[in-house]
């Protein structure tokens, strides 16, 4: 699954020596010539190369690597983690949004709603699915995917991958804002357990109108935010140029979203990404998951609308004056 041949700015030290690493395998191979040794130590070199740059990525840096066409999209994790997957379409009332993909599976023989916004690999199908932004009535058909589950006492699992909803004349006249906030005013009251994962990029209420959830995670290169780091740098500086400065600045990155609540659990990813290992990152998912799950399923329904309640009405909490805090 890995590609080396989209590279980011910051990875560019590692691919010359993955490229090394290739030329002296080839000779080897070709010439019948020992060289093993440097190998190792090329071998060695790339090991601490990939420790010093992913060890150490800024705020843009992560977002970057949310954003690499070949990261596991929902999709991939959906045929990973889950089985008997049978996706369901359309909202009822308008059209069908494959920005959003979403039905019933099973995860370890229990029945589940899996639910992802869904980009594309290439110009025509993201084109389908319009680069990830869903329409309103994606949002409906998700809502309309969870109310089912709610009924037949399946718990929801969502997937978060957007820059955000599509923002055209279509969306807006089929109100877009209205149906995101019946998502999250109807999420917030859904009998049944809600597990939320961003694994890539969440787009401000793109993201939340799929993301109200009693335990909501996050991929450790992946951002959750209320604009992109693009749009803030736009109207803040009056330059998208200023992108690296607004992501340090919106404080979005895994830790910051763990240490001020907005995230319950930071899933670590193979060294560089999920992309390198697209079966170690969904085993890693799914253990997260599932054991989320175990401890929500032990709640009674009650417990659950209310510690889900509390959760969210904690969100933004601040102090007033050194007294109060």
């Amino acid at each position: 699954m890995e590609d080396v041949t989209y590279t980011l700015e910051f990875e560019k030290p590692l691919r010359e020596l993955e490229k090394q690493l290739i030329t002296l395998r080839q000779v080897s191979d070709e010439s019948k010539v020992d060289v093993s040794s440097e190998i190792a130590t090329i071998e060695t070199k790339i090991e601490k190369t990939k420790r010093e740059i992913y060890s150490n990525l800024t705020a843009w840096q992560r977002v970057q690597l949310s954003r690499h066409p070949k990261r596991p999209y929902s999709l991939d994790y959906i045929d990973l983690i889950f089985t008997d997957f049978e996706e369901l379409h359309g909202d009822r009332r308008f059209r069908e949004d494959a920005a959003i993909v979403g039905g019933p599976a099973f995860l370890d023989g229990e029945p589940v709603m899996v639910l992802g916004q869904q980009k594309g690999r290439n110009t025509r199908d993201n084109l389908k699915r319009n680069f990830g932004c869903p329409h309103p009535e994606g949002y409906r058909k998700a809502m309309r995917l969870m109310e089912m589950a709610e009924k037949f006492n399946m718990p929801v699992i969502t997937f978060i991958d957007t820059p955000g909803a599509y923002p055209g004349i279509g969306a807006e006249e089929r109100h877009v804002a209205e149906a995101i906030a019946v998502n999250i005013r109807d999420m917030s009251a859904l009998k049944v357990p809600i597990v939320t994962v961003v694994i890539g990029e969440g787009g401000s209420g793109g993201a939340l109108g799929m993301a109200v959830a009693d335990e909501v995670m996050i991929l450790e290169n992946g951002y959750y935010s209320v604009i992109s780091p693009e749009g803030c740098a736009a109207i803040l500086w009056k330059d998208r140029a200023v992108a690296p400065k607004a992501a340090d600045a919106l404080k979005f990155s895994p830790t910051h979203l763990k240490k001020f609540g907005v995230v319950d659990r930071v899933i670590s990813e193979p060294m560089g990404g999920a992309h390198r290992d697209y079966e170690l990152a969904a085993k890693t998912l799914k253990e997260a998951i599932v054991d989320s799950l175990g401890k929500l399923k032990k709640k009674s329904t009650n417990k659950l609308l209310e510690d889900r309640y509390t959760k969210f009405r904690n969100l933004g909490e601040y102090a007033d004056s050194a007294a109060e805090a």
